[in-house]
């Protein structure tokens, strides 16, 4: 239960990491500089994934758990709540179950080591080693663990209460309001024994030591900053999400808290910011959204849940309960919802920026760290990255945008979480840049603002940078904004921005592409919930018979490539047939073609034949692909947080 001013925590919005009051105007504040010192490397591959309550990583975050699983990478999942809701574990025969919250959070953590097991490949009631570990702070948390031909799945469970006596909502009062305690559930049969109080202080701190103990190379969080939604009966998800925004406040909340203790960790730590990315996935919005997996990867991603759900006449040995029964059998799929059928990125795009250098190598742009970094190409036969060095501007949203001006430097763009502190404290997003000034030389960073002023609710709704130099010079930098539409700045020949102006248009999902057209004119495009939405600088330009767009739009010249709904198919409007089987967007250079087939791995598509790598590299989401007089180049990050490149030498430019 919550303790303390609970009055305060009924008042408050459900909005979690947001405050009501404005924030300073974002420009005020300083991004951290540029060093250009080596950034850390790690020595292993680790995912750790902060979850709100026990399955939202596999309605949310498969295939991507799953596919970092399968490529041998040890796997921590940290759920921060019980999952208790209201203690009844309801069955299609039986919907008025008595309540029991503390059998319900434990069947829930049956489920999920049935789940797990299965996706090791074991049969569905393995054996977990279960037990109480103690963290530095005093606080328990219950661990179990499975082990199986190398591979090592941990589930850590904190079991934060959902709910106080009074209704309340725990972990979003606590990130929200000053002054609360929020208690622990036990679940029953725990090997933690006795109930645990927290208040906010303590719960950045557990998680930073968990961070601290496995040193994650992946980080897989919810959302921090959902949409702006309508809250009428047709779009919002009764008893789901907030009032007004597109996801669950527990999700938000617990999103927030993850970010805030990277955002410690990194800082923290003396010799340097450790060496990991991270992936924020929305919650809810896939309900607003077109559903993007192919059926076979949504069998597999339902296939999961089954052993999750299970039912009450499994034999798993629990008294508890075998699962939540509550999305038991072929729930996932029936329920109108629609969860299971999307995973969608809170900051989505290529993970990797890739650029030109003036020596004819590739220079790559990434987040390592909450740090922009920058990889060269090495200038040896065997080709790939070198070491990491350091470009500051943290903390950073996972995914940069850059561009490259008619003398070959380079801009770099962010989107930094300037402030995310929670207790009522200025929440500040902002739209950064950095300017090369020579060979391996940068400028400061520089605050570009926010296009929703110094509104801090809905600036926290904005998107990631996109940016393209058109023929004259000019830099078009373009953002998706709280209304759901683009706004957008222009940076001229001599280096001054001009203010943000409102282009309008959509509503869209992020993940926009912007490319000078064989016109020369700047064109911007991005998926909307019925066509594809397109842009020039002066506004919305509509196209006319288009189909419904599944992700992010990919640009050559004049012709458009995306995947319709729920389909493995490739589409181009007004072109031939494209065969290009897979999931996801896709990255279009000159006559190519770079996405995943449908089991998460790299493939490039040339002349109508598709090519992949000897050895496919375990990849993150968004590969960057580049053509120049060497041919097609790909590349992108792995789980080990290190990135890789693939030039296809059978391939011709």
């Amino acid at each position: 239960m919550l303790l303390g001013t609970a009055a305060a925590a009924a008042a408050g919005s459900l909005t979690a990491c947001s405050r009501l009051t404005p924030a300073p105007p974002p420009h005020t504040t300083a991004p951290s500089p540029a060093t250009g010192r080596p950034a850390a490397q790690a020595e292993r591959a680790l995912l750790l994934q902060v979850l709100a309550h026990p399955d939202d990583d596999l309605y949310f975050m498969n295939p991507d758990t799953q596919h970092t699983l399968a490529a041998g990478t040890p796997l921590v999942c940290v759920y921060v709540t019980a999952g208790e809701a209201d203690g009844r574990n309801k069955t299609s025969a039986d919907r008025a179950p008595a309540p029991d919250k503390a059998a319900y959070a434990a069947a829930r953590h049956q489920g999920l080591r049935q789940s797990y097991a299965t996706q090791l490949g074991l049969p569905v009631f393995t054996r977990w080693e279960t037990s109480a570990i103690r963290l530095r702070s005093g606080f328990q948390a219950e661990v179990s663990t499975l082990q199986h031909r190398g591979r090592r799945i941990e589930l850590v469970h904190l079991d934060l209460a959902m709910h106080t006596p009074a209704g309340h909502m725990g972990v979003p009062a606590l990130w929200r309001d000053r002054g609360l305690l929020l208690r622990t559930l036990v679940p029953q049969g725990s090997p933690v024994r006795a109930v645990q109080t927290y208040d906010y202080e303590s719960l950045v701190g557990v998680l930073v030591e968990l961070y601290e103990r496995y040193r994650p190379t992946l980080v897989q969080t919810l959302d921090p900053d959902p949409d702006i939604q309508a809250s009428d009966r047709m779009t919002q998800i009764r008893d789901s999400e907030q009032p007004g925004y597109s996801d669950h406040a527990d999700h938000t909340a617990v999103a927030c808290f993850s970010w805030a203790a990277l955002i410690r960790w990194a800082e923290r730590t003396k010799s340097g910011p450790p060496a990991f990315a991270v992936t924020a996935f929305r919650g809810y919005y896939n309900h607003h959204w077109p559903k993007n997996l192919p059926p076979q990867v949504l069998d597999q991603k339902a296939a999961h849940l089954i052993p999750y759900g299970a039912a009450p006449d499994w034999q798993c040995g629990n008294p508890a309960g075998c699962g939540d029964y509550n999305v038991g059998g072929d729930r996932p799929l029936t329920n109108r919802k629609g969860w299971v059928r999307a995973t969608h990125y809170r900051y989505p795009g290529p993970r990797l920026a890739l650029a030109p250098a003036a020596d004819g190598r590739l220079t790559a742009y990434g987040v390592l760290g909450l740090r922009a970094v920058r990889y060269d190409e090495r200038p040896t036969t065997d080709g790939g990255f070198g070491a990491p060095v350091d470009l500051g501007g943290g903390p950073l949203a996972p995914v940069l945008g850059s561009a490259t001006l008619t003398d070959g430097r380079h801009l770099v763009f962010g989107l930094r979480l300037a402030a995310i502190e929670g207790r009522g404290a200025p929440d500040v997003r902002e739209i950064v840049v950095l300017e090369q000034r020579g060979p391996r030389r940068y400028g400061s960073w520089t605050g570009l603002g926010n296009p929703e002023g110094t509104d801090s609710d809905r600036g926290r709704r904005v998107g990631v940078p996109v940016a393209v130099t058109a023929p004259d010079g000019r830099v078009h930098l373009f953002v998706r904004d709280a209304d759901q539409g683009v706004s957008t700045r222009v940076r001229d020949a001599a280096g001054t921005w001009s203010p943000w102006r409102r282009l309008g248009g959509g509503p869209v999902q992020d993940g926009l592409t912007a490319v000078v057209g064989d016109d020369g004119v700047v064109h911007v495009y991005a998926p909307g919930r019925d066509t594809v939405h397109h842009w020039t600088p002066d506004g919305p330009a509509p196209l006319t018979g288009l189909p419904t767009p599944a992700d992010a739009i990919a640009a050559a010249g004049s012709r458009l490539y995306f995947r319709p709904p729920a389909s493995d198919r490739l589409l181009s409007p007004g072109a031939p047939a494209v065969r290009f089987p897979g999931y996801g967007p896709v990255t279009a250079a000159g006559a190519y073609l770079l996405g995943r087939d449908t089991d998460g791995h790299v493939q490039l598509l040339h002349d109508g034949h598709i090519t992949r790598p000897a050895t496919p590299p375990a990849t993150l989401d968004g590969p960057s692909l580049s053509v120049d007089r060497r041919g097609p180049t790909a590349a992108g990050l792995s789980p080990d947080a290190r990135p890789w490149l693939w030039r296809p030498t059978q391939a011709k430019a």
